[in-house]
């Protein structure tokens, strides 16, 4: 038996959430439904511009580790915060929901801890204004090698993909844990990310991943042929399963060979933050269960219901209640 699960690399980002009106997105030059970086000033203007704010860990693949744990599976999380108040909460935060994080606040840290701002629109857009601080600046030496061996499946956050750095922490961690004969996968995260660094992101993916998860538009972004299915068709000649969450069109997986189309029941979102985290968790969930690909895939798709009909970006119920409602326990 292996230490964890499944562990995570990712940006380690307190999450402050608000909801808001078109209007005052308007009147403080907020992009509504975007993500946008901010530097430290514009960063405190925000954060003293929010009223009854929700703050918690957050960070794409921190909250999908999170939702694993939630389902009862050995997490850890690899992730960079500084010695300071903000850095404290992160750990203590992830500690208390069981998930093993792995680093310690790093003492005279060189930037404050990360911190993204997001604002929630009345139909449920969210607008997400990030100040990438320390945990941008994660590298190899913060990767523990037997962390990684010890993991079933390390999933990477494609974000971190942005500094030569965090290319060699992602390789470094891959490694370690494939070669302990365990599993390594990336979520894309976003496509402009891809655009940056796309001959480094098609090659990390046709060498060093067992598996990818994207949305439709960062898996059109990995050729650029404007065309899905001829997309879908090259990123699973060159990885052994993919899979592309398409919105309200469903998802469709890629595995060895043989692809499965599930649909989904659209719903109104309260807060759609979080929804992409939520679904690899539902889906890791099922994979490192030993689960079909149909049911992996349900349970993605439960998971990312459930979060998007709150707020926050992790889940607020028993899932694994939920997933015996729907069958597949």
């Amino acid at each position: 038996m292996k230490k964890y699960q499944v562990v995570g690399i990712g940006n380690a980002v307190v999450d402050v959430i608000t909801q808001s009106t078109d209007t005052f997105l308007a009147e403080m030059g907020i992009a509504k439904g975007i993500m946008q970086l901010v530097e430290t000033q514009r960063s405190e203007e925000l954060f003293s511009a929010m009223d009854e704010r929700v703050q918690t860990p957050g960070g794409s693949v921190a909250n999908t580790i999170a939702g694993i744990g939630s389902l009862g599976l050995a997490t850890g999380f690899i992730g960079r915060v500084r010695d300071d108040e903000l850095g404290h909460f992160y750990a203590d935060a992830m500690t208390r929901e069981g998930i093993d994080f792995v680093n310690a606040p790093v003492a005279g840290g060189e930037l404050p801890t990360s911190r993204s701002m997001i604002f929630v629109s009345p139909d449920g857009e969210r607008s997400m204004n990030t100040y990438l601080g320390i945990s941008a600046e994660l590298g190899p030496d913060d990767v523990d090698e037997s962390v990684a061996a010890g993991a079933e499946v390390v999933f990477l956050e494609g974000y971190l993909f942005d500094k030569d750095k965090g290319k060699d922490a992602f390789i470094r961690t891959a490694r370690a844990c494939r070669a302990a004969g365990g599993k390594a996968g990336i979520a894309i995260s976003d496509p402009f990310c891809v655009e940056r660094h796309r001959a480094d992101f098609v090659s990390l993916i046709e060498n060093e991943m067992d598996f990818v998860i994207g949305n439709e538009a960062e898996i059109r972004s990995l050729y650029q042929d404007n065309d899905l299915e001829a997309d879908l068709a090259r990123v699973a000649a060159a990885c052994p399963l993919v899979v592309c969450t398409r919105s309200g069109d469903g998802v469709s997986i890629m595995h060895e060979g043989k692809r499965t189309d599930i649909p989904v029941t659209k719903i109104v979102p309260v807060d759609a933050t979080g929804a992409g985290d939520q679904f690899a968790a539902g889906f890791l969930f099922g994979l490192v269960s030993g689960r079909d690909m149909e049911t992996c895939g349900r349970m993605g798709n439960v998971c990312a219901a459930e979060v998007i009909s709150h707020i926050g970006p992790r889940p607020e119920v028993d899932m694994k209640a939920l997933f015996a409602e729907h069958g597949l326990l």
